[in-house]
């Protein structure tokens, strides 16, 4: 398939891309499950609570039995206790899920498809600046008729991420840092000629 290329240089205005990577059909269940389990991966998962058995103090009964007119105790740690210990106390637990990397790499795939074919995947024949200068990338995005958008970028390049930094709905990517939560939350993509080339080498 062809993408068109905005702003191309003297020559063919279109790229050709493999309908492998760009061609896909949309898997919504498929999106979904990569993107939850990516998310779920972040988690620390490291949140912990003490048991009655694990407060500290408690070990004398705090009160007679009988004849003091108030509930039978048997330590000041009980959970229904101000200071006691949790009946169900919150053990640090792992969340992630497995994906394994075909699953992973057709997710990937099948958003890039559906952002060409909602004609939301921008393409460019290199994004670079003067100037690490948000003024300077405000302008180049306005004169592709953008406000917002995910940049893909085949290396990392200082001054376009220091140009970006400062705007909230713009985010910079190296294609090797492109991840599915990243393409879920922005609803459009500039990506460069060379950037598409490396996704189509690392998805096929």
């Amino acid at each position: 398939m062809k993408l068109k290329v905005v702003n191309a240089a003297a020559g063919s205005a279109e790229l050709e891309v493999s309908d492998a990577t760009f061609g896909r059909e949309f898997n919504e269940t498929l999106v979904h499950q990569v993107v939850t389990a990516y998310m779920a991966g972040g988690r620390a998962g490291t949140k912990a609570q003490k048991t009655k058995a694990e407060v500290r103090g408690g070990g004398r009964k705090p009160h007679a039995q009988k004849g003091t007119g108030s509930a039978r105790a048997g330590s000041i740690r009980s959970p229904i206790w101000v200071g006691g210990g949790r009946a169900f106390a919150a053990r640090p637990r792992d969340f992630t899920q497995k994906v394994n990397r075909k699953m992973y790499r057709a997710a990937i795939r099948s958003m890039l498809s559906e952002l060409a074919r909602t004609d939301r995947l921008i393409v460019t024949p290199s994004l670079e600046l003067a100037a690490p200068k948000t003024k300077l990338l405000v302008e180049h995005l306005k004169g592709l008729g953008l406000d917002r958008a995910l940049i893909l970028v085949e290396a990392f390049e200082e001054k376009l991420f220091l140009a970006a930094r400062n705007l909230p709905h713009v985010e910079v990517l190296a294609v090797a840092q492109l991840d599915p939560v990243s393409l879920a939350r922005h609803h459009k993509v500039l990506a460069t000629v060379g950037a598409l080339k490396m996704l189509e080498e690392r998805l096929t």
